[in-house]
């Protein structure tokens, strides 16, 4: 049985389609890459597998519940989409103290050693207001693994990040797959999708399409003609 199933997903706003036909089976303990520009429906697809919004038609089970009906959302669940929401007037630590009383299942320690693995001190007195969008973004990624889900959503984990830190970052992602997560990230850089997915995907107007380097070309030449 798949971890993650969506058969036949569409979703339409304002008559305009955004997810067309989408049809994928996630088995557990894999990371997944979605390549696609902006506005091709990664972000949407994600949402989707959140339970942030609800199909026009089709669905999305999570071992074999489905969401928006018997579940409202995945169980165990770490995300992180588009650019990441804090408090501003909060230190890092205290965003990610505040975040962790919902589910009160970790520790202060587990808290402070989720912002080391991510190369943040949990002793910055500085508030989230003044944090580098570098800092910004790896506090987002910090709330998304901290509470060790069984299924992490990225959303361009890398953006923001100078070369240290994606390598950082990249390392953190196959130590959770190893722990046993299922990863799905979303990216329009291709060597991220190529260094940690076990399964890569190209999206493009709002459809998965699956040969990955059949279709990367075409989509690579689609661009150098339209843009350049």
């Amino acid at each position: 049985m798949s971890y993650i199933n969506i058969k036949n997903y569409n979703k339409t706003i304002k008559k305009r389609p955004i997810l067309i036909d989408i049809n994928l089976d996630i088995e557990k303990g894999n990371i997944y890459g979605f390549l696609g520009r902006n506005g091709c429906g990664k972000t949407m697809l994600f949402r989707a597998i959140c339970g942030l919004i609800k199909p026009s038609s089709g669905e999305v089970l999570i071992e074999n519940k489905i969401l928006n009906k018997d579940i409202s959302f995945p169980q165990s669940l770490g995300v992180l989409i588009e650019s990441p929401g804090f408090w501003s007037s909060y230190t890092g630590f205290e965003n990610l103290k505040t975040l962790s009383l919902i589910k009160n299942t970790i520790s202060n320690y587990e808290i402070e050693q989720t912002m080391s693995r991510v190369g943040l001190s949990p002793k910055d007195s500085r508030t989230y207001k003044k944090y580098s969008l570098g800092m910004k973004q790896r506090l987002g990624i910090a709330q998304a693994i901290m509470e060790s889900p069984e299924l992490i959503i990225l959303d361009e984990p890398t953006n923001s990040l100078d070369e240290q830190s994606v390598e950082l970052v990249r390392n953190i992602l196959l130590e959770e797959k190893k722990r046993g997560a299922t990863i799905l990230i979303a990216s329009h850089n291709k060597e991220d999708i190529e260094v940690l997915a076990d399964y890569q995907f190209i999206m493009d107007n709002g459809k998965i399409i699956n040969n990955f380097w059949r279709e990367w070309f075409y989509w690579s030449l689609k661009y150098i003609i339209i843009y350049l």
